[in-house]
């Protein structure tokens, strides 16, 4: 096929693919139901067969999908289903609207021992370490963590400022959102990469795909074996290079008649380029002159893949804050452990399955779902952590356990999920406003959706909180209601392991929003 439809096909997918994206993560309402999103990351390549490896499940078998697409068509998955080498066409079409040598790209070698070579690393340190490596380098992954940290937040910007424009005219059809911020260290990791993957982007095309990328590697190397690739048709080609110069991938010798197919990202854009129809998009088997395929080779890579591959509603922000007690907290609150998102069974299990893609962070209706900096130590930067200094995990919510791409967080039933302790209420006297200002509170018991901290007698008609650890789920709703800084009278010590907790014998509160304390 010489028609330069293709490439406009090309370009009509990947948009929807990419809108598609944009949308789960700009969701700034949490409308988008999570079994749109789970249909949409079936055919991520890591997060599909981190999910496949974890549970075994036909449902997460989108991988094998994209093996075989790309035996049958080549590397079409980085052009037409990967959102990261989406947005680097983006970036690369700037960068030929800013400065027209940014697209004249030319023939250049492979970086063929740095790539090979680091997706051997990356996969020793994944059999080895855990998928850390991956976490780095998954392009659905970076893409992920830049929508999250970087795009939704301006979006939210922007919304506000439109808000507060039509409020001035009593328009209120569109809401305030507040924009929540994370510890300035967790922006290292995507800011990092937004910044490598865009400039060689914005000047080299898809070089980061073919020299750093694992799933671009793998791929490419099945890509050799390809039915359907980009060939040249000698008798028609002048020579013109107009095909190398349009090549984003940098993969056509034109003087040699010779397309790296391990490179080639099927974007279509030489065949949209040459005027002489000079290449083509056809089968290996469509009569062609160059000699077979070495079956050994086939049968080598194929047996190697077979042995690798053995919504509730929003809760709205507090309207009325507690006020500043008159005295800072001196006992600083002693975690053993950090608290990890309910689904994830454990703080090992998260380390071992989380790829740090974002998505949960980014769809979590309370923003209690942080970046990890150091609370999992290396392993886990970037990962899923419950904050509660800043919100609280609400109780009718199991939204993050729903869209994880890869059972990371293991769904859980709602009623399964109010039972989950992760982690115990720990509560500090010394630092209580009742003890140091003698003033009453009860913050952290009225918001309490188990009733597991309740207040009794102290001093006089003072009452004081105290906690049944039996009961308490964790869910950091007192710890969030408490008033004191900068260190909280009661807090979250986060369990290892998630535990079940005991029903509550009262009758459970459906509490969805924080409620006005009680001052």
């Amino acid at each position: 096929m010489t028609s330069p439809q293709l490439r406009r096909i090309r370009i009509v997918i990947s948009s929807v693919i990419f809108f598609c994206f944009f949308m789960v993560f700009i969701d700034l309402s949490h409308v988008i139901p999570s079994g749109y999103t789970n249909k949409l990351l079936f055919l991520q390549f890591i997060p599909s067969f981190v999910k496949f490896y974890n549970i075994k499940t036909f449902a997460a078998t989108g991988f094998l999908f994209i093996l075989i697409l790309t035996l049958l068509s080549g590397r079409t998955y980085c052009s037409f289903l990967c959102p990261l080498g989406i947005w680097q066409d983006i970036f690369s079409r700037i960068g030929g609207r800013i400065k027209k040598k940014f697209r004249r790209y030319g023939y250049r070698k492979p970086f063929t021992i740095l790539r090979y070579a680091l997706l051997i690393i990356t996969l020793i340190v994944t059999m080895t370490l855990g998928i850390y490596a991956i976490t780095l380098l998954d392009p659905y992954s970076i893409f992920g963590r830049f929508m999250t940290f970087f795009v939704k937040p301006l979006v939210i910007l922007i919304n506000n400022l439109l808000a507060g424009i039509l409020g001035k005219f009593d328009l209120y059809t569109i809401s305030y959102i507040p924009v929540t911020g994370y510890t300035l260290a967790a922006y290292s990791v995507p800011a990092a990469f937004f910044i490598f993957v865009g400039i060689l982007s914005l000047t080299k095309g898809r070089l980061y795909c073919n020299m750093i990328c694992p799933v671009g590697t793998l791929l490419g190397l099945l890509s050799k074996i390809s039915l359907y690739r980009i060939k040249f048709k000698e008798s028609a080609c002048t020579r013109c290079g107009r095909c190398a110069v349009g090549c984003k991938s940098s993969c056509i010798d034109f003087l040699s008649y010779d397309v790296d197919i391990t490179r080639c990202v099927d974007c279509f854009n030489c065949i949209n380029i040459c005027q002489d129809n000079a290449l083509t998009y056809s089968s290996v088997i469509s009569g062609r002159k160059e000699a077979s395929t070495d079956e050994s080779k086939r049968n080598m890579i194929v047996a190697s893949l077979l042995l690798l591959f053995g919504l509730p509603e929003r809760g709205s922000a507090q309207e009325k804050p507690a006020p500043k007690p008159k005295k800072e907290s001196t006992v600083k609150e002693n975690r053993t452990f950090p608290v990890a998102p309910p689904g994830s069974v454990s703080i090992e299990d998260l380390n071992t399955w989380c790829t740090a893609c974002s998505l949960c962070i980014n769809a979590c209706p309370n923003n209690v779902l942080h970046p990890a900096v150091s609370q999992y130590g290396l392993s886990g930067m970037m990962q899923p952590v419950m904050n509660y200094h800043k919100s609280f995990c609400t109780y009718n919510c199991t939204v993050c356990t729903e869209i994880c791409p890869t059972f990371a967080l293991k769904p859980l039933m709602l009623d399964a999920k109010k039972l989950t302790q992760l982690g115990k209420a720990i509560f500090i006297k010394d630092n209580c406003i009742v003890k140091t200002e003698k003033t009453a509170c009860g913050a952290c018991s009225e918001s309490c959706p188990t009733k597991a901290v309740y207040m009794i007698p102290y001093e006089g008609n003072l009452v004081i909180p105290e906690v049944n650890s039996d009961i308490c789920i964790g869910c950091g709703h007192c710890e969030f209601a408490c008033p004191t800084t900068p260190y909280k009278a009661i807090f979250v010590d986060g369990n290892e392991v998630h535990k079940a907790a005991k029903k509550p014998e009262n009758k459970e509160s459906e509490i969805k929003t924080p409620v006005d304390f009680p001052f």
